[in-house]
């Protein structure tokens, strides 16, 4: 298949691009960079005006990953802005480049997070759930979304895969919360009742494809692996996955001064399970904690 993919230099890109490679599809990533043909990977210039229809003529799929990372910096109100409207910017301009394709793609995956629902201890949310986070991710989320989902009045079926935390060794959270681990003053972060509903990059790539592949999915479909962890229990299993003391608690106010209102990425949560893709066969590489960590950090 002929694939492309908006964000995909980043973290799930990356791997997602790898994974499309190894089973033989033809990739195109979008780059507001210079154009290039690099290891076999088409990456083509976006936005800024540059309209590249010639070059994504005969696409099968388009997965849009592009925006601001939620991890760059402190929640300034200049960075939500810039999070927010990369978001909006690149999938108007996803929506507008598909209605001017000789032939739309036949599927659309578009990224979104499982902060669209609301934080709670005690509540498990799928994809059927209706409640609706009304804080800034929650929001932003929600527009994402709604934005996205204007490619079903073309025809095209579409996919809003809401990721949990991705789990990996180089990127994202994981790093911020085992370094504390590998310095030996690990521990229970915030109340640690908080949920983590996680996902181990690998299997947020092999997800991707599969909804390309699986005709039968679309709408919301929540990217978290099986078994969430309350925040204790995620700690604990980090220590003893380094081999690392599990002791010495970090206050949430600790972390609310060092983050600001960033830090309700880690101090907040939420349960979330993914029934539309184990309902539909796929199978996770990484179902639990353990094994996700041990892959992860196997010397």
């Amino acid at each position: 298949m002929k694939i492309a993919i908006a964000g995909g230099t980043g973290l799930v890109g990356h791997t997602l691009t790898t994974l499309l490679q190894q089973q033989g599809h033809e990739v195109i990533i979008l780059t507001r960079g210079q154009p290039k043909l690099e290891k076999g990977v088409h990456y083509v210039q976006w936005l800024n005006g540059v309209l590249p229809l010639e070059q994504l003529e005969g696409i099968e799929a388009f997965v849009n990953l592009a925006g601001v990372s939620l991890n760059d910096g402190r929640w300034t109100a200049e960075q939500k802005e810039a999070i927010y409207n990369s978001r909006m910017t690149a999938t108007e301009e996803m929506l507008r480049i598909v209605t001017q394709l000789g032939a739309p793609p036949q599927v659309i995956v578009n990224a979104s997070a499982v902060g669209i629902y609301p934080i709670s201890t005690t509540a498990t949310y799928n994809e059927t759930s209706t409640q609706r986070a009304q804080d800034f991710l929650g929001k932003t989320v929600a527009d994402w979304e709604q934005k996205a989902l204007l490619a079903k009045q073309l025809g095209i079926r579409t996919c809003l895969a809401r990721f949990g935390v991705i789990l990996d060794k180089t990127a994202g959270a994981l790093p911020l919360v085992v370094m504390p681990y590998k310095m030996f003053v690990g521990g229970t972060i915030g109340s640690g009742k908080q949920w983590l509903s996680w996902i181990h990059v690998n299997d947020v790539a092999r997800a991707i494809l599969y909804l390309i592949e699986t005709s039968s999915l679309e709408g919301p479909i929540n990217f978290t692996a099986p078994h969430a962890q309350r925040m204790k229990s995620f700690g604990k299993t980090v220590g003893r996955v380094l081999n690392r003391p599990h002791w010495l608690p970090v206050p949430s106010f600790a972390l609310q001064l060092a983050l600001g209102e960033k830090s309700v990425l880690v101090l907040e949560g939420q349960h979330v399970v993914p029934d539309k893709l184990v309902a539909a066969g796929f199978t996770f590489q990484f179902p639990t904690l353990e094994e996700a960590l041990r892959d992860l950090y196997k010397s």
